[in-house]
């Protein structure tokens, strides 16, 4: 009993000791508090407060946004600094206060300025620089005109003003579709900010963390535009096609809102959860290939296609912009080194296959080292590029014509298809063994190229008596049909003629002409369906030096994108059926006429 009464009196005494302890420390921060206030002195929590106060009655934000930065600056000023709740609303406060929600750029709508900004920066692209200043001169009409377009929209309470406008650029690699975004940043005397889309798949990059999670952040929208300090920056999200989507959500989706102009005046970040204005901000996305982005998102956007150049496009270029580019970053001066037209075209034939012009300006660039390499040596004369000293400087040639070579025995025709890289040529190969009527495809073709292969061997089975080709061939024969390139995979409709072409010859015996480039749809009645990308197409055939194309009829509207000096140098025939496709590409005899 007397060891109870002890510890009775011991934790009576502990408890009393740490009392006493938490009110002299209490005394001691109030008596600290009123010297400071004698002084004139503001305690460091109290300055912050009223520091975030001031920043909250300029920053200029919504009603909805302001009472909620109050709400969360008056639970800061009633908890002490030291507890883990204060680290948490004052990032988030420093986030509400630094966001520009009516900091903006002055729109330049000089039209002439813009046009001169876009041309002196990039060749051709007519189309995409014409919606530009289209957008200039209608915000600068709209402006003449506010007043009595105010009076329209004070009676129209459904539609209010789009101020934004969402663009994508569609084309493979190359083409300037990112340099271009910047050039129409400069051209309207905007800011211009970047954000890379590609691998990204989680939802939260785009839309943020919510605040109860550790360590949570805005989402990249947001914080690109606190970087950029401006509510209408020019705002380019890069490689919009290769989003990926997982368990943590799909960012796609989450675009939705944010390139919708009906949406995007209240978009919601899970962070804020306040409503910040997007309806000002440009968005320009970009894209290689345009079937990998969802429906719902790529409705949202107004597509604009970016196709490959021809080679006289790529020699002006490299002439206006990329040969004066190279000189400057090596350090050269212009009378140094000169490149001949014949020069640049041998290199643009001999040492890059591409659509657009970044291995160009790659092989440019090795020229103008070697040249500095030389200078660095002692050999200060002038250096000229002609067509007998490119192999001596770039080596030997990376690309041959291999079109004439692949078609020289029956069996093989030669396809034009679209890649993220451009147009390029396909070559469908069909070989026979004997057998028991079996059909092998490789080449690693997905399910519709499977199907395409398919119904080109029963139509050219359904022709044989026309075709010549005996029956019993294909009741003791097997066929083998290989698309080369097999590391890559493949598919679409749009070889389904190249195919019944290559079958065709091999089953006839008749070779394919090797200047005859096809593509289109077959049906099992002998039909040829349209198919997309033709322009990327006729560029690779005319790119690998081909002379005739075959295309479907009701493709014949898409010859109006071709430039005028490519469909100048290539002939065209539009095939309605696959008998068409045989007249024009099988050849006749071993003379060579078809």
């Amino acid at each position: 009993e007397l060891e109870v009464l002890e510890l009775g009196r011991k934790i009576q005494s502990d408890a009393q000791s740490e009392m006493e302890k938490t009110q002299r420390e209490y005394f001691l921060r109030e008596q600290l508090k009123a010297i400071q206030r004698e002084l004139g002195e503001a305690d460091e929590h109290q300055m912050e407060v009223e520091e975030f106060r001031q920043k909250i009655d300029e920053a200029g934000m919504p009603e909805e946004a302001e009472k909620e930065a109050r709400r969360e600056l008056d639970r800061l000023s009633k908890i002490p600094s030291a507890a883990a709740e204060y680290g948490v609303i004052r990032t988030y406060l420093d986030w509400l206060t630094s966001l520009p929600w009516e900091i903006s750029t002055e729109d330049d709508l000089d039209i002439r300025h813009a046009r001169d900004v876009l041309d002196e920066d990039h060749y051709d692209l007519e189309e995409i620089k014409e919606r530009i200043l289209e957008y200039l001169a209608v915000r600068k009409l709209r402006e003449e005109r506010q007043e009595e377009l105010e009076e329209r929209e004070q009676t129209d309470l459904i539609r209010r003003e789009r101020e934004g406008v969402i663009l994508c650029f569609v084309g493979p690699p190359g083409t300037g579709k990112t340099s271009l975004g910047q050039s129409i940043a400069r051209a309207m005397g905007r800011k211009f900010i970047r954000q890379s889309l590609g691998g990204v798949r989680d939802e939260a990059e785009i839309r943020g963390h919510r605040r109860t999670y550790i360590g949570a952040l805005p989402g990249r929208i947001i914080q690109a535009l606190r970087r950029v300090e401006s509510k209408n920056p020019v705002f380019m999200l890069d490689e919009v096609d290769k989003l990926g989507k997982d368990f943590r959500g799909d960012p796609a989706s989450a675009l939705l809102e944010v390139l919708d102009p009906e949406q995007n005046r209240e978009f919601r970040d899970h962070y804020l959860d306040v409503p910040f204005d997007l309806s000002q901000v440009m968005f320009i996305t970009t894209a290689n290939l345009l079937d990998p982005i969802p429906a719902p998102l790529r409705d949202r956007m107004e597509i604009l296609k970016l196709s490959g150049y021809t080679e006289t496009e790529k020699v002006h270029i490299a002439q206006g912009y990329l040969i004066p580019r190279q000189l400057r970053e090596n350090g050269l001066r212009k009378e140094e080194l000169g490149f001949t037209e014949g020069a640049l075209r041998q290199i643009i034939r001999d040492y890059t296959r591409e659509a657009g012009v970044r291995n160009l300006e790659r092989e440019i660039g090795k020229v103008c080292r070697k040249i500095v390499t030389r200078i660095a040596e002692g050999d200060t004369e002038a250096a000229r590029m002609t067509k007998r000293n490119v192999v001596e400087v770039l080596g030997k040639p990376r690309y041959f014509p291999e079109t004439a070579l692949r078609t020289q025995l029956p069996g093989v025709a030669t396809g034009l298809s679209v890649t993220v890289s451009g147009g390029d040529l396909i070559f469908c190969e069909a070989t026979k063994m004997p057998g028991q009527k079996g059909f092998t495809v490789t080449g690693q073709l997905g399910e519709v190229m499977k199907e395409s292969a398919q119904a080109a061997l029963s139509y050219v089975r359904s022709k044989a008596r026309d075709l010549g080709i005996p029956d019993e061939v294909f009741e003791k024969t097997d066929i083998h049909l290989h698309v080369p390139a097999g590391a890559v995979s493949k598919d679409g409709p749009s070889a389904g003629v190249t195919m019944a072409v290559a079958l065709a010859s091999l089953l006839t015996g008749r070779r394919v002409r090797d200047d005859v480039g096809m593509t289109g749809e077959i049906t099992l009645r002998g039909q040829v369906l349209p198919v997309g990308g033709v322009k990327a197409k006729v560029l690779a055939a005319h790119r690998a030096g081909l002379k005739t194309v075959i295309l479907p009829s009701q493709n014949e509207k898409d010859l109006d994108d071709i430039p005028d000096e490519v469909r100048d140098m290539l002939n065209f025939v539009l095939a309605e059926r696959v008998d068409d496709v045989f007249a024009t590409a099988l050849i006749s005899d071993e003379s060579g006429s078809a």
